[in-house]
């Protein structure tokens, strides 16, 4: 897949000082001149959007069109119901991948979802996908919101939904009946956590957005292009929560129902101090992150990452999030091969390089569908690699 490289695309004057990232360079006053220090370009420097360096690196490379082993994604997003038309293209599509089931976390509630259900059910690829149901939190809450929505989720789960997903907007944008902000571990919302719990069901949640989406928006923000193309990924402004404010309260809630499976999307938006989420994790023995559209943060630290997988390798899914087929290989790659400096899929995210894991086989079947075989009752349980 054709992609502009960066590499050190810190060009266009201002981002010559470099990204800063957890590990500070010594003060200025510490170092040596360097030689060349302070000359300006001869010529006009190029935008960081307009500098593609080409690699001049050789080394041996395994592009990883299809996994080693089936796969359960367990973010992804589509119609509800799906066409069938569409979902025979992706049945095509995750075929030549190796995916075997998707769990479609855009299910909805009440009627909307047990169509979507009826679809599936009713498909020649009746095993291929599942849908976790959703909360709807379009108007205020007031009191006795999480007794109907729970009783709501119930009706879900008996028609079909085999779990909960929770979007970003609770926590950022949902609102109480009296104009404040719904906190992510307000007691009014324990009555669905504790149905997802009695019934036994997870509860993929996503909290909050990369931290740098609340951070002040200068060349020193790693996200900064990101944030420049998609005005609805600023979290600066005061009337959202920071988002240390966000994660405490997600944690809090995560403790205050030890019963209930959590899944953490994204990796609960701590792939980038992959320690913190150890910690966590080692805390809250119900909790369970998931690696979508991380890639790009455990991919820059194989070293590192390779540790924590193979460490956690019975809490860790696997997720993608936004199905696009093209972009599924580079998970493949990073995950399986021991492969370096090699593209990432979207530049935006990431002007940095990507590096191999070389995962173990037994710890790539975890990931790929035996943790999700064990928290999402109602998989197909047969036919899996041993």
């Amino acid at each position: 897949m054709a992609k502009r490289t960066w590499g050190l695309a810190l060009a266009a004057g201002a981002l010559a000082a470099g990204v800063l990232v957890a590990q500070q360079p010594p003060p200025a006053d510490r170092m040596a001149q360097r030689p060349g220090e302070g000359r300006k370009p001869e010529w006009p420097a190029p935008s960081i959007t307009e500098y593609e360096p080409t690699s001049q690196l050789v080394v041996p490379q395994h592009p990883t069109p299809r996994a080693k082993f089936p796969v359960i994604d367990v973010h992804s997003h589509h119609r509800t119901p799906i066409a069938p038309e569409r979902l025979a293209q992706v049945v095509k599509d995750m075929d030549a991948l190796n995916l075997r089931v998707l769990v479609n976390l855009s299910g909805g509630w009440g009627e909307k979802l047990r169509e979507g259900v009826a679809v599936l059910r009713n498909s020649p690829h009746a095993d291929r996908m599942v849908l976790f149901a959703n909360v709807d939190f379009s108007q205020p809450v007031g009191s006795g919101f999480g007794q109907r929505a729970a009783a709501q989720l119930e009706q879900d789960i008996h028609a079909g939904a085999l779990g909960l997903k929770i979007f970003k907007e609770l926590g950022l944008r949902v609102l109480k009946a009296d104009g404040t902000r719904l906190r992510l571990d307000d007691p009014e919302l324990d009555p669905i956590w504790e149905t997802c719990a009695r019934l036994g069901v997870p509860v993929l949640i996503h909290t909050a957005e990369p931290a740098p989406f609340f951070d002040p928006i200068d060349f020193r923000n790693e996200r900064w292009l990101e944030q420049a193309l998609f005005p609805d990924r600023r979290y600066q402004d005061p009337k959202f929560p920071r988002f240390e404010e966000l994660i405490a309260e997600r944690d809090r809630m995560f403790e205050r129902h030890p019963k209930t499976t959590f899944i953490g999307a994204h990796m609960l938006y701590h792939s980038n101090d992959l320690a913190r989420l150890g910690r966590l994790l080692d805390r809250l023995p119900n909790v369970y992150p998931e690696m979508a559209a991380v890639l790009a943060e455990y991919g820059r630290q194989p070293r590192t990452a390779r540790e924590f997988f193979v460490k956690y390798q019975d809490r860790v899914l696997f997720g993608k999030d936004s199905f696009q087929p093209d972009e599924f290989p580079y998970y493949w790659r990073t995950l399986e091969t021991a492969d370096e400096y090699f593209d990432y899929y979207r530049d935006y995210h990431a002007f940095w390089k990507l590096y191999g894991l070389a995962l173990p086989d037994e710890v790539l079947k975890k990931l790929y569908y035996k943790n999700a075989l064990k928290l999402v009752k109602g998989l197909p349980q047969t036919g899996w690699p041993e």
